[in-house]
């Protein structure tokens, strides 16, 4: 099967389905079926609902009291229907489903699937799934797939797409033994959670060993790669430290003499440095950026978005002007207008401008750099194998040194086998003029109380930030997403409140006109999905309150939690947990207690351990697909040390054997030869 056929050739996917697919990022019948489930229900037998499941999940045995009532708030379609389980009435509804009102009979049984909640003395499902007896029959005691969708998508049109990518997929070994098409047919469709979580395991381990080798192999390059770059320390680097208006902690002076050494070595610099939310990494990259410059060399920094692009050039400019310096830099963005990057090219071309910080547009055709000495990126945005063709393109005499950024928490022993590629610099303490974050976990109830905290800090002149995990409402779920719980919270804040919502299915454009109303207090309230990770600094946002957070894994709760806190007011975090149980609390209550992210990753990786079958993924900037690095830190390990053995015997991986390895890592680098790396 060649995996990277068009969608559109499965039958019963015309324009408008394609178009969905294509929301959700599935372009190829690869896409597809590596699109795994974010979830999945065993559908147990159906039992009359009672009191003591109050705040579960339930599979509740129903019959309709009343005829179901659609209302209308706004846009917004509201069906309400009473049912009778068992002893107890459960007052139902269903937002943006009007068909439910067809769906439901006056004194007809179905079978609900939802979490039950206790109100007093009253009980509630919102949006639970519906099923007659003879649809429920059909799938009991089976294991259900639930996928990311967007409004349109459904669950039984993807698995019914997947299906027939299925009937087709080779059957070749993966590293483990396990056949990719038994894998993926057990991930997709499992007959029982034994043998889920054998097939699981097998695609974590093949996704954890190509990026390990992926990575060893970059590794076994860099340290070929030299340069000829004449960069030596410089006094006036070292006098712009004395001058800052703060002192730079011991962990920030340690990190920038690591960097400093490595620009001066003729082997070119493959450097992470980690560090904390908010442990000022930025500015070490600023005095990489200027040692380089006072050597007559050119730096690059690319960021995620526009406006911290923008943020970063104003930092860098008052950094450089009170002491002195004089060093030429320009913006690159994609939103320039054609005759700002003209200009912009033809200064950089000529090396009039010594650093460039812009988005992904710094990479572009049309820049050529006069003697780009150090590129300095995030970890979303690793610099790696066509990058580094392009720049060398590009005129460039050599390799550039590389500089990676992360504020992902990772245990450092994890940390080596992920940045495999990279030495590894650890910012490990943070500021001291920093106002530590205070922190609450606290139940659904809490949240007329949270809108009322929201509203005073508002009146107080400062902003706020409320995290949602979906976009939309979606099929089998009663998660908050961000369109719906806009007009909620509207609905619970005064009218003169300014709401808006972010998300990350947005047109770029968009995006930034929101942030930058944000940035510039013209809204008060954003309400958003995790796309707020990164891009901007917003020094008046003072609260935050997330959302289903039992929902988030810890170390991305803690990076979310990094969006404030960064002025000199107190600031707060409230965490929302609806699942309300032990288990959930006492993960949360990690958060409460500390605000030190590599702290709250180790405690993640021993309170959860590994083989969390169900477990949410939050491998943040490492994106993959289905493993999780606390989680499944165990398979990391496996991993790693096969990928030990495999080199050890074959460094350039080019056996008979290794040949179906080879070819996963080409595709993987999108490029022919692995050694065009």
């Amino acid at each position: 099967m060649n995996k990277n056929t068009d969608i559109k050739n499965l039958k019963g996917i015309g324009e408008k389905t394609e178009a969905l697919y294509h929301k959700v990022g599935i372009y190829t019948y690869g896409d597809l079926v590596y699109y795994y489930p974010r979830d999945y229900i065993q559908y147990n037998s159906p039992v009359p609902a009672g009191e003591d499941m109050a705040g579960k999940f339930v599979f509740a045995d129903v019959r309709v009291e009343s005829r179901p009532l659609l209302r209308r708030a706004g846009k917004m379609a509201v069906v309400t229907c009473r049912v009778r389980s068992g002893n107890i009435l459960i007052n139902a509804v269903w937002f943006h489903m009007p068909y439910i009102t067809k769906t439901l009979l006056k004194g007809g049984t179905y079978v609900f699937a939802g979490t039950l909640k206790e109100s007093g003395v009253s009980y509630s499902m919102d949006q639970p799934l519906v099923f007659t007896p003879a649809q429920y029959d059909e799938i009991k005691d089976t294991l259900q797939p639930i996928y990311p969708l967007t409004k349109g998508l459904s669950n039984n049109s993807v698995r019914k797409s997947i299906k027939q990518v299925l009937r087709l997929i080779d059957d070749k070994s993966m590293a483990d033994g396990m056949s990719e098409k038994e894998a993926l047919n057990t991930i997709h469709f499992p007959k029982d959670p034994e043998s889920l979580k054998k097939a699981r395991e097998a695609l974590v381990f093949e996704e954890f060993l190509l990026f390990i080798l992926r990575l060893k192999l970059l590794k076994a390059e860099n340290i070929k790669a030299e340069n000829d770059f004449e960069i030596h320390k410089r006094e006036e680097t070292d006098k712009l430290i004395s001058n800052l208006p703060y002192e730079l902690t011991q962990a920030q002076l340690r990190t920038f003499k690591e960097v400093e050494n490595d620009l001066t070595r003729k082997t070119s610099m493959s450097r992470l440095i980690q560090g904390d939310v908010g442990s000022g990494k930025t500015i070490i990259a600023f005095l990489a950026c200027i040692t380089v410059a006072l050597n007559g060399y050119q730096s690059v920094i690319m960021v995620p978005t526009e406006i911290l692009a923008g943020q970063h050039m104003d930092s860098f400019a008052r950094l450089a002007e009170s002491n002195g310096l004089m060093i030429p830099a320009c913006l690159l963005t994609g939103s320039m207008t054609q005759a700002q990057k003209r200009k912009a090219y033809e200064r950089i071309e000529r090396g009039e401008v010594k650093l460039i910080i812009g988005t992904h547009a710094v990479f572009q055709e049309k820049v050529i750099y006069n003697d780009l000495a150090l590129v300095v990126t995030d970890e979303q945005h690793r610099f790696g194998v066509r990058q580094r063709e392009t720049l060398t393109a590009k005129g460039n005499k050599c390799m550039p040194h590389v500089l990676v950024m992360s504020a992902t928490p990772i245990p450092r022993t994890l940390a080596i086998m992920l940045y495999g590629d990279l030495d590894i610099s650890v910012i490990d303490e943070l500021p001291a003029r920093r106002l530590p974050i205070k922190n609450c976990v606290v139940g659904t109830g809490y949240r007329k109380k949270a809108y009322e905290f929201i509203e005073g800090e508002v009146r107080k002149g400062h902003q706020a930030y409320v995290i949602c995990p979906m976009v939309e409402e979606s099929e089998g779920t009663d998660l908050k997403d961000v369109v719906n719980y806009s007009d909620e919270i509207r609905a619970g804040m005064s009218e003169d409140i300014r709401i808006e919502y972010l998300h990350g299915k947005m047109k770029a454009a968009k995006k930034d006109e929101i942030m930058k109303k944000f940035l510039n207090k013209n809204i008060d309230v954003l309400v958003s999905t995790t796309v707020i990770e990164v891009g901007v600094n917003v020094p008046n946002a003072t609260v935050m309150m997330i959302e289903n957070s039992e929902r988030f894994g810890l170390a991305q709760l803690h990076q979310l939690r990094g969006r404030i806190g960064r002025g000199d007011a107190q600031s707060y975090c409230i965490f929302i947990d609806c699942n309300e149980s032990e288990k959930s609390r006492e993960r949360l209550d990690i958060l409460n207690k500390s605000n030190d992210g590599f702290f709250i990753a180790g405690e993640d990786l021993k309170l959860r351990g590994p083989g969390d079958l169900f477990g949410i993924r939050q491998s943040g900037e490492m994106q993959f697909k289905l493993a999780d690095i606390y989680s499944d830190s165990e398979v990391l390990i496996r991993a790693s040390r096969k990928a030990d053995e495999m080199l050890k015997v074959d460094p350039r991986l080019e056996s008979a054997g290794n040949r179906q390895i080879r070819e996963r890592l080409c595709e993987l680098a999108d490029t022919s030869s692995l050694y065009s790396l």
